[in-house]
């Protein structure tokens, strides 16, 4: 068992962090209380994981051969490139740090799915598209639903305090069946775990992550990412938990943190406001270029140490 700390570590650290993008902003903006959103967000993310997590897993198990200790360093390069990147500041991708890892072990076998690790990519490049295409379509169809209504303040606050639980639930659901598979999917590679032994360890950690220490990321990062009111964030959410759930059925991890900018970017084009800054563009190009490129060399030095032996003189 203590050879999957590496993966519940990551996943704990991914839904401590993650949490934020289906519910940060309502919880900041006091829409819905963080017991509620923490207690709703861990039980959905679990059964988005048993229900729908196996297909990423099985993408990424299939990139490479693993043997038992390549899995642990997988998991511990990808672990310490999350930690390191968050601390320099730059948008995160738990995605992009397990695939680097997994580029990594991929490299010392000599043995690469080039055509998986062509699907990965083009998804990462998608996600953030999609999310801003989903997010013009998504806040035009609300806007107009809500115009049709036509409720008084009181009516409208209570309707879209429902639909930003709604959204947040669903955004759970769809970050546990796509995400999983980054939690697991190396021990499931090297024969340590089944896939639904690996969906709900994943989903169990990525919960307890949520539940234990996401309050105050919920309470600040969902401010700072989303600068929002309540109507045009519950338009980020479900475009974000839409393209991730996309990518989930096609079986490809993405970032959420990704779709939430995408989604974001969509929703300030409709609204005609200027919503991410040219520095922030910049930093998260760079972490997409960092981010597996550093795992992948944790990844390598990791198995180099493993391997090194002491020659008394």
């Amino acid at each position: 068992m203590t050879s999957l700390l590496g993966g519940v570590f990551l996943g704990w650290s991914l839904g401590a962090n993650d949490a934020a993008n289906v519910f940060g902003t309502a919880v900041s903006s006091r829409m819905v209380k963080f017991w509620t959103a923490a207690i709703l967000a861990s039980a959905f993310v679990l059964a988005g994981a048993l229900l729908g997590g196996q297909s990423g897993i099985e993408t990424l198990r299939g990139l490479t051969h693993f043997t038992s200790n390549q899995a642990i360093i997988a998991s511990i390069a990808a672990a310490c490139t999350v930690t390191i990147m968050t601390l320099l500041g730059l948008p995160v991708s738990t995605s992009q740090a397990v695939v680097g890892a997994i580029l990594g072990v991929g490299i010392l076998n000599r043995q690469l799915n080039f055509a998986g690790l062509g699907k990965v990519v083009v998804c990462w490049v998608g996600t953030p598209v999609g999310g801003m295409v989903l997010a013009i379509i998504v806040y035009k169809l609300l806007a107009a639903v809500a115009n049709s209504m036509n409720l008084n303040i009181f009516q409208s606050d209570i309707l879209l305090r429902l639909c930003l639980i709604i959204a947040g639930s669903y955004g759970a659901y769809a970050l546990g069946a796509n995400n999983v598979a980054n939690v697991t999917a190396v021990f499931v590679g090297a024969g340590m775990l089944s896939a639904s032994a690996a969906a709900l360890i994943g989903g169990l950690s990525i919960g307890l992550g949520i539940l234990t220490f996401s309050k105050k990321v919920m309470e600040t990062i969902g401010q700072k990412l989303v600068k929002l009111d309540p109507f045009s964030a519950l338009a980020v959410v479900l475009a974000q938990a839409i393209t991730v759930h996309i990518y989930a059925l096609v079986g490809v991890p993405v970032s959420t943190s990704q779709a939430v900018i995408g989604a974001v970017l969509g929703v300030g084009i409709m609204k005609g406001v200027n919503t991410i800054q040219r520095r922030t563009l910049v930093h998260i190009l760079l972490a997409w270029f960092l981010t597996p490129f550093v795992a992948s060399v944790f990844a390598l030095s990791l198995d180099f140490a493993t391997h090194l032996r002491y020659i008394p003189g």
